[in-house]
């Protein structure tokens, strides 16, 4: 188990999107968060009090997070002396990067001296089966976006919080570095071996009661030519009764791709639906999530009426507005 409370490492992030594994903990387990710790040249920042080693370790703090997700999930040469110094300290390393803690030798000779742990939360721990397609009891939703990193966990989460106030049977299913670090468990999914990647949703949504909600975690997306494969393995493996399209407006371009542009929603409906459909005949879109966070609350609202009229679904931003509207549309399916 990772011990809490964490020091949240934002390192040298350059944007806020760039640490969005610590703006997810600090958004969704605050209580497990007693700071951040940036170097000089980060332009991220997630609202908590930056804080020294010390600081942290005098706040209470038992293990230090690399909250960044880079390009290639790398550990850089440029975190190296706060990671070690933070071993020294008596702290343990979390970290979801494809990059292992145990793989830097430097790290892990030191974890070794000072017996703390490295935790690399992006490692398969069970060996999961292949894809079958068998239908199964209970009921998925799954968000699907135009690009990376526009909120498609946020929108599982959400829905999922809200469906437990209401009552009502559900369970969020991670499927990345963020998700686990926020519950405690799912499934890396990135980091499975490409043809058992469906099998292990599968392997995550089984059978269930049937008025059940698996909210599963999105990642990636179909028209993103770096990260569309773990996009389908969702959609194959999730078998989703329900979709939910999921936009951030404000993009210029596909994330690390500026030779991309986004696909619009009408685009995203008309092939993630007919692709689901293969895995689950039955599936249907029933609502859009917008990530407003770079809108001021009156162009929120514009663009939401806008959108929800031009595509006749329910369309909320769950974060900023409350997920309400995208659980009422689950209860026609």
């Amino acid at each position: 188990m990772i011990e809490t409370p964490y020091l949240l490492f934002l390192g040298d992030a350059p944007d806020q999107l760039a640490a969005k594994v610590a703006r997810g903990i600090r958004d969704w387990r605050p209580d497990n968060c007693v700071g951040q710790f940036r170097l000089e040249g980060c332009k991220a920042d997630v609202g908590l009090p930056d804080m020294t080693l010390a600081d942290a370790k005098a706040a209470g703090a038992k293990t230090v997070v690399i909250g960044v997700a880079n390009r290639g999930g790398v550990i850089s040469q440029a975190w190296k002396r706060v990671l070690v110094e933070a071993l020294e300290e008596g702290f343990d390393l979390a970290s979801g990067l494809h990059n292992l803690l145990r793989d830097e030798e430097d790290l892990a000779a030191v974890a070794r001296a000072t017996g703390r742990s490295l935790h690399d939360v992006r490692i398969p721990s069970v060996k999961y089966p292949i894809a079958n397609g068998e239908p199964r009891t209970g009921k998925r939703c799954l968000a699907v976006g135009t690009d990376c990193s526009v909120g498609k966990m946020y929108t599982s989460l959400a829905m999922d919080a809200e469906m437990k106030a209401r009552g009502l049977k559900s369970s969020f299913r991670a499927t990345g570095q963020t998700g686990i670090l926020i519950t405690g468990e799912g499934i890396p999914l990135d980091a499975v071996i490409a043809d058992f990647m469906a099998g292990a949703v599968e392997w995550l949504t089984p059978d269930n009661d049937p008025d059940h909600w698996d909210m599963i975690e999105g990642q990636g997306s179909l028209f993103h030519v770096s990260y569309s494969g773990v996009t389908m393995a969702l959609i194959h493996g999730g078998a989703p009764d329900a979709l939910i399209l999921s936009h951030e407006p404000t993009r210029s371009h596909m994330r690390g791709l500026p030779g991309y542009t986004l696909p619009s929603l009408e685009t995203l409906r008309d092939t993630a639906l007919p692709l689901a459909r293969i895995a689950n005949p039955k599936c249907e879109v029933v609502g859009i999530s917008v990530n407003t966070a770079a809108m001021s609350e009156d162009e929120a609202l514009s663009y939401i009426g806008e959108t929800e009229k031009r595509m006749g679904l329910p369309t909320c931003d769950p974060f900023r507005q409350g997920a309400g509207k995208l659980c009422d549309a689950l209860s026609s399916i």
